[in-house]
């Protein structure tokens, strides 16, 4: 897809949302004035004008893809949410549900009874039941399972039996599987029989009578080639594997590195059990870099942007404590040195700016280091390495920007001294802020915790306490 037509289909979707918020305004509006309104056939009116203009919302809901119904619904405010969400066709609820994001999928649940609930599940494949089914109410998921075949249960079980970050948690169970020993054109005539194949299938995957993985054979590998070819002669018999024990995570970096568009996950005895696709993997970075983002801030979850605001409150509170308790040593750290500002009141126009230019060199020196993290860039081996390069990235910056801002506080105050303090509390401040971004992510890392954690907020922290005394520090020392 080009970028005229992402930028098409985007403009589309804001279209199609804001004509579905034009309907519920005009259906509040509405009924508002029919309520005002007195008379015989008022009830009547009421009801025609109401089931009007939910008519046309849901045929625009039809429309739609359920993925631009997620979007829709993840834009809107619970009440109007909820009254979109009764309009969709209960078919699409499963798939639906499976789009739209945590936070927002809990909302919808809440507002389903059982039955509605089982209706919604039942169309759904072993995998994308084992994706929902921890949100669901318990009796909901002993019915449903009571339901399933033997080897419908049995995948679903296997699934749920893996954690969420585990390869195992994320596989498909949809695939076609051939022989090495035939031909590709008794594969093609398979193939010809079955009524559709699984999605983002690029490969078949071969294997024996006892299921154990020889091999994979791509979809253009068998159109190519001559039909009377042995599976075995054109296969890849070293296709990637995965594991159901895995990182997902490692997975999702492992289809990007290698750009696969599927690959066999396979038990300790190479027996095939299941699949990745491109898909799960697209969404599992996404949501890896949501809550990257979420945790620099210090959010300790995805958060529903029209959730209440006892929940909203509940989510954010911790960090802000913190972050309330460092702003405090920062204003004592200036209370150390009221009498150098009362002396100098200049010192109190330029502290700012060495702190905050602190803390945007340490916010980036942290964002490079988690990134890295992530990726499994950084090991024991190059961490005094990398140390040194941020450190020197820091000095040469603080050199170079302190003397600018050195030259501006000279020319400003006409103190060529103020100037030097200004670049060497400046450099300082750098130092100590890529110090503490390579620091502070290492050290969460190694009690367990996310690196991006918070970091932002304690990376601030730091340069701003960290800057205020350096600034001043010097300043009594030298200038006072």
């Amino acid at each position: 897809m080009t970028e005229n037509e992402v930028k098409k289909t985007q403009e589309s979707l804001q279209d199609r949302l804001a004509q579905v918020v034009e309907l519920l305004q005009r259906q509040r509006v509405v009924e508002d004035l029919t309520h005002r309104q007195e008379g015989h056939h008022h009830d009547l009116v009421e009801n025609l004008v109401h089931r009007q203009n939910l008519v046309e919302l849901q045929r625009k809901l039809d429309d739609l893809h359920s993925a631009d119904v997620a979007y829709i619904l993840e834009a809107l405010p619970l009440d109007d949410r909820l009254t979109v969400w009764q309009l969709v066709k209960a078919e699409r609820d499963g798939d639906i549900l499976l789009e739209v994001s945590d936070s927002v999928r809990e909302t919808l649940i809440a507002d389903m009874d059982d039955h509605e609930l089982l209706a919604a599940a039942k169309e759904m494949d072993a995998d994308e039941l084992a994706d929902l089914a921890p949100e669901l109410p318990r009796d909901v998921v002993h019915e449903l399972m009571e339901t399933l075949d033997g080897q419908q249960r049995e995948r679903v079980r296997s699934a749920l039996s893996y954690d969420e970050e585990q390869v195992g948690a994320l596989m498909d169970f949809e695939m076609v599987t051939i022989r090495e020993d035939v031909s590709l054109e008794v594969v093609l005539r398979y193939l010809r029989r079955l009524k559709e194949l699984p999605g983002h299938t690029d490969k078949l995957f071969v294997v024996d009578y006892d299921g154990i993985l020889k091999g994979v054979l791509p979809i253009k590998r068998l159109l190519v080639n001559d039909p009377d070819k042995q599976v075995a002669d054109v296969m890849a018999d070293d296709p990637v594997v995965f594991h159901p024990e895995e990182d997902a995570y490692d997975a999702a970096q492992a289809f990007e590195r290698y750009d696969l568009v599927s690959a066999p996950v396979v038990d300790k005895n190479g027996r095939l059990i299941g699949r990745l696709t491109i898909d799960e993997m697209v969404d599992l970075i996404r949501e890896e870099s949501e809550t990257e983002v979420l945790n620099m801030a210090g959010l300790r979850e995805e958060e529903d942007i029209f959730a209440s605001v006892w929940r909203s409150l509940r989510n954010r509170w911790a960090w802000l404590a913190i972050n309330l308790i460092t702003a405090f040593v920062a204003s004592r750290v200036i209370g150390l040195f009221e009498g150098s500002i009362e002396k100098l009141v200049a010192l109190a126009a330029l502290m700012p700016i060495v702190a905050g230019i602190g803390g945007n060199s340490g916010n980036q020196t942290i964002t490079m280091i988690v990134r890295a993290m992530a990726l499994d860039q950084v090991s024991p081996g190059n961490t005094s390495r990398l140390m040194r390069k941020e450190l020197a990235v820091a000095l040469i910056n603080g050199v170079v920007w302190g003397g600018v801002i050195g030259v501006v506080a000279y020319l400003l105050y006409g103190s060529w001294s103020l100037g030097v303090v200004m670049t060497a509390a400046m450099t300082l401040n750098l130092l100590l802020a890529a110090l503490m971004g390579v620091l502070i992510p290492m050290t969460l890392a190694r009690l367990g915790r996310d690196p991006a954690m918070g970091a932002s907020v304690m990376i601030t922290a730091m340069t701003d306490s960290g800057g205020f005394f350096i600034f001043l520090g010097l300043a009594t020392i030298f200038l006072l």
